[in-house]
């Protein structure tokens, strides 16, 4: 359980999406950041790839996503997520992001956080073919994969696990984030 508490919050909840790539990260973020908007809430949506495009980290092939540098970029985007919410507009992250440093950092750091999982498996991961990562990974045109040839931390204990290989449960995970969040007290409408 992290630090999120039922009081009326003068910062904004970050909801921190995590997932490998093609897990549904995106699409489930857009969902709930459209259903926050609908219901009157300040909200930044915030993806991983349009924020290494923006702090202008495009590495070259192989280069610059080692473990190392996924996980300091991980850090920088806590670090805006955090810069936000501190002035009261509530952030969805999708991210990968697959690390304890940053979970735990994100649990002590931010004043209502809320860590979302999308567990898919490896057999739909490369079914649906995002990007064509894993089919590249698996010719051998592509190394640092996370999840495959990068460890991962998976999150020890997410406010919510989603372990399915299911495409279309984006409104229902959306709308259960959602209500999880309003049961803490932090959106009212």
């Amino acid at each position: 359980m992290n630090n999120c508490r039922k009081k009326k919050l003068d910062s904004g909840v970050v909801i921190w999406i995590t997932g490998l790539s093609g897990s549904g990260k995106s699409t489930l973020a857009s969902e709930v950041t459209r259903l926050l908007r609908q219901a009157g809430e300040p909200v930044v949506l915030l993806d991983g790839d349009s924020l290494r495009a923006i702090l202008g980290v495009e590495p070259k092939v192989d280069e610059g996503y080692d473990r190392a540098s996924r996980r300091d970029l991980a850090m920088k985007y806590s670090n805006i997520c955090r810069m936000i919410a501190l002035q009261g507009i509530n952030v969805v992250i999708s991210t990968i992001s697959l690390f304890k440093e940053v979970h735990n950092w994100n649990r002590h750091h931010f004043p209502a956080y809320f860590e979302g999982y999308l567990k898919v498996s490896l057999k739909e991961l490369l079914r649906r073919g995002p990007k064509g990562i894993y089919e590249r990974f698996y010719s051998g045109d592509l190394t640092n994969v996370a999840g495959l040839d990068i460890s991962i931390d998976e999150p020890e204990a997410p406010d919510l696990l989603i372990q399915t290989d299911e495409i279309d449960i984006t409104s229902n995970w959306a709308t259960t984030i959602l209500r999880n969040m309003k049961k803490r007290g932090y959106f009212h409408n």
